[in-house]
């Protein structure tokens, strides 16, 4: 006959298996316990009041050491989520929140660019470059000063807005002092910290129509109001934005390399745009896209460097090296830099330092500057090939603007073929590219296809151009003898 004690615990140890899982990823064994035990009482599979199993019966039950159940129990006593009744054992909590009850995360999906030919934003990667880039990361890092390991300053790196304040005073005809430039994750950051520092949600601002489309969205979800302006072969019609908000309180411009169309801005429109700024108070904002690769003749001055109280110019990395650096900066006018650091120090506070410097090393060494001027060829190179190859398959079905600068071109289809005929050459050629509708606040004009041609072989964009010729021929064929596409 077993005694009273005996009974007593097999009473209080014979007790159902609890419903959880370990994760075995996770290396430690009362990690794996207590987040185990944590999910199901938050989840509700552990009811308040409920006795746990003893250590010996819960670890037999998990196949872990009964240590690793003492330390996950006592975390959970720790954590508020279980309480011990002396005598009596380890019991989840009485007083637990209510389980959540919410939908499971919806799938989500975050439109990336696949490396085909004609993507926009891919440029070509060089071996030695990534080296050296690498290797001066790591001496930053190894080497690093006691003060480069706190807090920075929100304009991020001295090292690196000098270097930028070289580069654009010998390149973009723009002279400002390092303490003007501030370091920021990409354009659209830039331009977001710039907007909200500076404009209030419902302000008018003036965009190039067609225009880049990442700056749209960034403008509209910062609340603004944006009105079209038409392009034409100067450049954004300033008339054409004084007649529909003269009170604009910015404009939104790529002045050197327009996106799109690739059209560079007149210094007729230069100065009308800079007068009208002036006049209504109002600020520039100058998107530098694209400018650092011009393949005839020098880079054009930017609009910074000729009336630069109003403009503020974004420029980036990202073309340069590559997007996924995620490194511009802005040059702002004096009278604002406080304004937008103040609201820099309320975002992520400062850009991280190693890279910044490890990049302003590199452009100190003349570097960058040969790498630039060893892609530049070769960049002409795929955007002559890109032409040459529309201009024989296509057969005068697009029409081709090959500009003088950048990394992608525009060819468009005659204006009388259907709306929807762009979306299924685009399709049927099987080629990644933005369509000219997508840039497009108003509706108007022939749609057509933004080639992107920088970070790709040769071969591969002369084959994808052959297939979007062929295809804008059959389709535009076809058309006239269907009701619709």
């Amino acid at each position: 006959m077993p005694n009273r004690a005996t009974t007593l615990r097999r009473t209080r140890d014979d007790v159902q298996a609890l419903p959880i899982r370990l994760d075995r990823a996770i290396r430690n064994q009362p990690q794996q316990v207590h987040g185990a035990l944590r999910t199901a009482i938050v989840d509700g599979l552990l009811v308040p009041g409920l006795r746990l199993p003893s250590t010996r019966v819960l670890a037999e039950q998990l196949g872990v050491r009964r240590n690793a159940i003492v330390a996950a129990y006592e975390q959970l006593l720790s954590d508020g989520l279980a309480e011990a009744r002396h005598g009596s054992g380890t019991f989840v909590a009485a007083e637990l929140p209510a389980p959540s009850t919410s939908a499971p995360v919806a799938d989500i999906r975050v439109r990336t660019t696949p490396h085909r030919p004609f993507a926009l934003g891919f440029t070509l990667t060089d071996p030695s470059l990534l080296k050296r880039l690498g290797n001066a990361s790591r001496r930053r890092i190894v080497h690093a000063a006691v003060d480069e390991l706190g807090y920075g300053d929100p304009r991020g790196s001295l090292h690196l807005r000098t270097q930028v304040a070289h580069y654009l005073a010998a390149n973009r005809g723009i002279r400002c002092d390092p303490s003007c430039i501030m370091i920021v994750n990409g354009t659209q950051h830039g331009l977001r910290l710039c907007v909200e520092a500076l404009l209030k949600p419902g302000c008018a601002v003036w965009f190039e129509d067609p225009g880049y489309y990442a700056s749209r969205d960034t403008l509209r979800a910062a609340g603004m109001k944006l009105v079209p302006v038409p392009i034409d072969a100067e450049g954004i019609v300033v008339t054409a934005g004084e007649k529909a908000d003269s009170a604009a309180k910015a404009a939104y411009v790529t002045p050197s390399h327009q996106f799109p169309t690739g059209v560079a801005m007149s210094m007729t429109r230069r100065v009308a745009l800079l007068n009208w700024a002036r006049s209504a108070k109002a600020f520039i904002f100058e998107d530098d896209y694209d400018s650092e690769y011009r393949f005839a003749g020098p880079p054009l001055t930017a609009l910074a460097g000729i009336g630069g109280e109003h403009v503020i110019y974004i420029g980036t990395f990202a073309k340069t090296l590559f997007a996924s650096l995620r490194l511009a900066y802005l040059v702002l006018p004096p009278s604002v830099v406080g304004r937008v650091v103040a609201a820099r120090a309320t975002h992520d506070r400062f850009p991280p330092r190693f890279m910044q410097d490890a990049l302003a090393d590199l452009m100190a060494d003349g570097v960058i500057s040969a790498h630039m001027r060893r892609m530049r060829p070769r960049y002409r190179q795929a955007r002559d090939a890109v032409a040459e190859t529309l201009a024989k398959s296509a057969r005068g079905c697009l029409q081709i603007a090959a500009p003088a600068q950048g990394l992608h071109l525009l060819a468009t289809l005659p204006p009388s073929v259907p709306k929807q005929a762009a979306s299924v050459i685009r399709e049927r050629a099987g080629i990644e590219c933005r369509l000219l509708s997508e840039a497009r606040i108003m509706q108007r004009g022939p749609d057509g296809f933004v080639l992107g041609y920088s970070g790709f072989p040769t071969g591969d964009l002369v084959d994808a151009g052959k297939r979007l010729g062929r295809a804008a021929q059959d389709v535009l064929n076809a058309a006239p003898r269907a009701q619709k596409l």
